[in-house]
Formats: structure tokens, sequence, C-alpha cells
């Protein structure tokens, strides 16, 4: 890595500790911790919207989130992909981008898209609307520089250099070509990146997620370095949230140092096979999982989807054992359908006190390897000798579940809770049995005694 010791370890020291911004004075050890403390929620534009988003789409769904999902914890607000392109259509990209952006090559918002941006006022009046909202406001951002500012070769702010000095024209995207790579060794290299989070720090941005990332993931680490180093220079707690996966699990020391998120898969959609594979996945990351680092297994597509082209194709079941796998693997929430068109099952899956709490609360959450086709995970509940207990049918067809639960440390009789029917089952002594529907899930809360 093109990136030396010395430097590294004032990243990750001096500055790290300085990122307290608006959360308050802390120790040193603790700062990196601030930013999110528990597996971040919210909602996201891509999965409803995909690049199409406009100011008064924004505003309306934002509405709705803070009515209907924040009271459940669902607080930040994301706007993803090319906000910055006018003429944005659907899920494919120009072949010859022409984004808005200012003299240093910094990324804007389109104003035909979002009118309140105009005059070099950026996302500052939307950012204003969704906090006073009680949201916090999250942006999308592509690594690199501006294809389109390298060939016009715009100044990096306050320095001498250009953006043909810093951009590596051979690093592109496999498959957005808005940006080139910026090459952290070059002088001004630095500096770019550092007037591109001042900028959106100006704006009141809480999360910035950073696309083209995490794969393949050493080539891109000196940028993903530079981006937590501008975060921290900015003085504001701005969550990095680092996409697309597959994240390698061996580099989860170096990302958990520069992230609070990091995709542990390609984009996820409301594809059994695709849901299957994130159990492995959520089970390799589970030893590195730490407060303040959180393995991410994208959004929820759940809802109206696709531009409204489709409902999630996701069967009841499928849903709940989406929900109840994010929750016991604790990934972060972020709901991806199209609030507009929220029913009420979908609410009701997003919202259950019971099970939010077992994603933002849980502890010594761990896999167990019992069956072919049966997948389990227990957890503890703080404060309490109680442990919660998930579990999942990936076969193609119902089966009877037996579980013995000296597995995970019950001995005699347990009181039941069904956390999904929110109700008390009958006790339970020495093992659990349960019918689960193919594809189905059950999470339970186990009370000793």
């Amino acid at each position: 890595m093109a990136v030396s010791l010395d430097r590294r370890t004032l990243l990750t020291g001096t500055l790290a500790a300085t990122a307290i911004g608006a959360a308050g004075p802390a120790r040193a050890k603790d700062a990196p911790r601030l930013l999110a403390p528990t597996p971040p929620m919210g909602w996201n534009s891509w999965n409803s919207f995909a690049t199409t988003i406009t100011e008064a789409q924004a505003i309306e769904t934002a509405t709705i989130m803070a009515e209907k999902l924040l009271p459940s914890g669902y607080d930040i607000f994301t706007v993803d992909i090319q906000w910055y392109e006018p003429g944005a259509t659907s899920y494919t990209y120009a072949t010859k981008p022409k984004p808005v952006m200012d003299g240093y090559g910094r990324l804007l918002p389109a104003p035909n898209r979002f009118p309140s941006s105009a005059d070099g006022k950026g996302f500052r009046p939307l950012a204003d609307r969704v906090h006073a909202l009680g949201l916090r406001f999250g942006i999308h951002l592509m690594r690199g520089i501006p294809r389109l500012a390298v060939e016009r070769n715009l100044p990096v702010l306050g320095t001498k250099y250009r953006a043909r000095d810093i951009a590596d024209t051979t690093s592109i995207c496999a498959w957005n070509p808005d940006m080139y790579g910026v090459d952290m060794r070059k002088p001004g290299a630095q500096a770019y990146y550092d007037s591109v989070f001042a900028l959106y720090a100006s704006w009141g941005v809480d999360l910035v997620k950073m696309d083209d990332m995490s794969r393949p993931y050493d080539a891109h680490a000196p940028e993903i370095e530079g981006a937590h180093a501008a975060i921290v220079a900015t003085g504001r707690p701005i969550i990095l949230s680092l996409s697309p996966g597959e994240t390698p699990v061996p580099r989860a020391d170096h990302v958990r140092r520069f992230a609070q998120m990091w995709r542990i898969s390609d984009d996820f959609w409301d594809e059994w096979p695709l849901l299957e594979a994130q159990f492995t996945r959520l089970e390799n990351w589970n030893a590195h999982r730490v407060p303040g680092g959180w393995p991410d297994a994208d959004m929820l597509p759940l809802g109206r989807l696709a531009l409204g082209a489709r409902d999630t194709k996701f069967t009841p079941d499928e849903q709940r054992t989406l929900m109840t796998l994010w929750s016991i693997a604790r990934s972060p929430l972020i709901m991806g359908g199209d609030l507009r068109h929220l029913d009420r099952p979908t609410l009701d899956l997003l919202t259950n006190p019971e099970v939010i709490a077992v994603n933002q609360a849980s502890y010594d959450n761990q896999p167990h390897f019992v069956a072919d086709g049966l997948r389990v995970w227990s957890a503890r509940v703080p404060g309490s000798k109680d442990r919660y207990l998930a579990v999942f049918n990936t076969d193609k067809t119902e089966r009877a579940v037996q579980l013995r639960l000296d597995m995970i440390g019950l001995d005699g009789p347990v009181g039941v809770r069904d956390l999904w029917a929110r109700r008390d089952l009958a006790k339970a002594s020495g093992t659990l049995t349960k019918n689960l529907p193919s594809h189905g899930a059950a999470l339970y809360r186990l009370s000793p005694g």
C-alpha cells in the first residue's frame, strides 16, 4: 500500500481522536465509536428511485419517514447516486456524464432536480428541511474526482495543483463512468478530498455512502484512508459507509478503523439466492463486528421497488427471514422501498420494537451450526440472563425443528416469548420445538426459570 506507517498511525490516532464534533468531548480511545455506537437505521433512495430522486420526492419521503419510521429509530435519510446528474433517468448511467460541479471539481446537486440548491447553496436547504423533521441527512458519493473535472483540468481548492495532477486515469469504476480515482501519493490529492468533505460538512451532511470503495479493497485503501482523514478534518461527525462489497474479511481490522459501515456483498435485491448467501457472509463477519464498526448486509428491498415498477418479490416468510437475520446479526437497517406506498404489513415488519431491540442492543451474537438447511443464531440480552434465539429454515419445504437449549447455555425450564407475534408461549424445558415454513424464520426471547 502506498500510505506509510507514520501516516496510517496519524490517521487512526491523533486525527481520529479529534472526530468528536457535535457529540462532545471524549477520551481518544472512545472517539471512533461515537459516530455509530449501534447499527445505523434509516432509508436510502436507490431501491425505489434509482438515480432519479428529486427534491420534491425527497421532502415527501422524508416527511413520511419522520412520521412512520423515526419513532422506531430510523433516522438517517440518504439521497443515493447521481444527484449531480441533470439527466439521470433510471438504473443505467450515461456513457458521457455531465455532472454539475463547482470550479474546484466538487459535485453539486443538479438544480433542475433540486431547485433549492441553486446559487451555490448545495444541499444545505434540503439538509435543513430534513434536520427540521428530526432526521439526519446522508448523500452518496463515488470514489475519486469527476472525469469532467480532469478534462477541464480544474484547480484543487487552496493549492497550486490541478485535477490532472492528482487523478489516476487508470483507476476507473467498472460499472459507473463518472469518476477517475485519486492517486493519494500525489501532492494535492488529500487536499482535494479535504475540500470535498469540507463542502459537504458545510451543507450539514451526516452520512456519506462512498461507492466503488470496497472492491478491490487494497487498491482503494489509500482513498479510504484519505476520505476518513478528510472527514476528521471537518470536525463534523459524518458516518462513512463503504460500498459495494464484498469487503474482504482479512481486511476487517483496517476497514473498521476507517469506516463505520462497510458492505459485505454486492448490491442486495429481492431474490432468495441472494438472501441465502448473506447467511454465510454474516457468519464470516461475526467475529469482526464491534460497536462503531458494522458489517453491512445492504438495504432492505421491501415494499414498492424499482421506480414503482413492482413490489418486493420476497414472500412474507422471506421478508421475516430478512428482518430476523439482519437483526440477530446486527446489520444496519436501511429501508429501500418507496415510503409513499408503504403498506401496513411492511410497516409492521420494519417497526416491531422487540425485533429492533435485538438489532440495536443485543450482544455476544453468534451463529450455531446444527444441521443442513437450518440456520441458528443466539445472542444475549443486556442486563439480563435471557437469551435471544433466531431459527431459520432455508430448505424448500416446511420442516419441524427441535433445538437443544443447552446449546446456548440454558438448562431447566425457560419462558418463551415470540418476538414477531409479541406474545408469550408455553414454557420449554431442554428443547424447543417449532414448525417452520420454507424460507421462514422465528425469533424468541428465552427467560430462565
